[in-house]
């Protein structure tokens, strides 16, 4: 019979073997044929756990059983996990991970493993936790030229930007409520610095475009400068502020990576995804856009997703080739944040009259080549909708300085 093993049991470790065991007839259905957990291997020991025949803290006992067919990494980090999945995949067994961080920097390496020992890697619990977003980009939209993909890819800082504007909270006390709940670590840096929501867009923008995106190599800024003032701003201009991990193809062939906190209006529907739900838009030359919402993280909808990629290894055990990309040896075609053309939702340091705010942004874009384009304003904050390059916004900026209108902050905006 065939087996599997699952290497780390911890939240998503245990979620696994768990939804396993508890819906293991719809599994099996599922897979087509009978197939069982051989192993769980960790180090520490759990002596009353149900399972504590399937323990092992050898991997070679792995490595060695001809039964196991495919190994779910549920470890985090970059090793041993890396070297572990690369046993694996050289003695032909196909691996299915949430490990983000992992396919983040090792992706290209061990997708080419696959391929030469006609295996499989899976990653589909690596971006969105229950979301199904790795398979339908490379299988159902593959007839798609794909020309962005925006997305709320960190639930923590979600839950924090809800409370902020929900709750009148501070950032501080949001995210204390966040570590509270079991939403954020407790040292959060790398869910409200952005390095979370970083390595997941690096993930689906080697996946599209096809060459491996290093996290290094994009412009990464978390919430952690968000005050309550700029929530109340972008919701009397009808939005909300997100932390939005993007990319997008630019004119020139190379492509934008990026993450930070934006502006996103009402209209577009990521703006209404709260507390610690994440959404992913889609935006190609067929679909215009599509939208894939759900549970971005927690033990059973990461769980749900691991599972659906050792079903999928049990009934394909051949790689799929369209779920791959390449180590192209450059960064080059990856374009610096300079080359971000949007819209602006600019705070000002004091109040001022809206009407008289709306008029002076108004002129001012028309003067410099963009007549007819959407301001609009209260007595504090100002919305640009046009889309405008690194050095018009700038030159806006200080336009309004130059007015005695002196600028608080400013975020860039989504559009519509």
């Amino acid at each position: 019979m065939k087996k599997f093993a699952v290497l780390g049991f911890g939240t998503v470790g245990s979620g696994v073997v768990e939804l396993f065991y508890k819906n293991q007839k719809r599994i099996l259905e599922k897979a087509g044929e009978a197939f069982e957990l051989a192993y769980i291997l960790d180090l520490r020991d759990f002596p009353n756990s149900p399972y504590a025949d399937k323990f092992t803290k050898s991997m070679d006992a792995i490595l060695s059983d001809p039964d196991i067919v495919v190994v779910a990494e549920c470890m985090g980090g970059v090793e041993p996990a890396f070297t572990y999945l690369k046993q694996c995949l050289e003695k032909g067994i196909s691996v299915a991970t949430s490990n983000k961080e992992l396919i983040a920097q090792k992706g290209a390496e061990l997708l080419a493993i696959a391929k030469e020992h006609a295996c499989n890697c899976f990653f589909e619990a690596s971006v969105g936790g229950a979301i199904p977003i790795i398979r339908p980009l490379h299988r159902c939209l593959a007839a798609n030229d794909i020309s962005a993909i925006y997305g709320i890819l960190n639930g923590t800082t979600n839950y924090i930007l809800n409370k902020m504007l929900t709750d009148g909270m501070t950032f501080a006390d949001a995210l204390d409520k966040a570590q509270k709940h079991g939403y954020a670590e407790r040292e959060p840096s790398a869910d409200v610095d952005g390095h979370d929501a970083c390595r997941k867009i690096c993930i689906l923008s080697s996946l599209v475009f096809g060459q491996h995106v290093y996290p290094e190599s994009v412009y990464t800024k978390g919430i952690r400068e968000i005050s309550l003032e700029d929530a109340a701003a972008a919701d009397s201009l009808d939005g909300a502020v997100k932390l939005i991990a993007f990319v997008k193809k630019l004119d020139d062939g190379r492509i934008l990576p990026a993450v930070m906190p934006m502006y996103v209006p009402h209209e577009n529907m990521i703006s209404r995804v709260d507390g610690v739900f994440n959404c992913v838009e889609v935006c190609g030359d067929a679909i215009d856009r599509a939208y894939f919402c759900g549970r971005g993280a927690g033990k059973f909808p990461t769980a749900s997703a691991v599972m659906g990629d050792i079903i999928e290894a049990v009934k394909h055990q051949k790689t799929v080739f369209s779920q791959s990309w390449v180590d192209a040896g450059t960064q080059d075609f990856i374009a610096g944040i300079d080359a971000l053309n949007c819209g602006m939702l600019i705070r000002f340091e004091n109040n001022h009259d809206a009407a008289a705010l709306s008029e002076f942004a108004a002129n001012y874009l028309a003067k410099n080549g963009h007549e007819n384009e959407a301001v609009r304003a209260t007595s504090n904050a100002c919305l640009i909708s046009a889309s405008l390059t690194n050095a018009e916004r700038t030159a806006l900026l200080d336009a309004f300085a130059n007015q005695n209108m002196p600028i608080l902050h400013w975020l860039p905006a989504m559009e519509a």
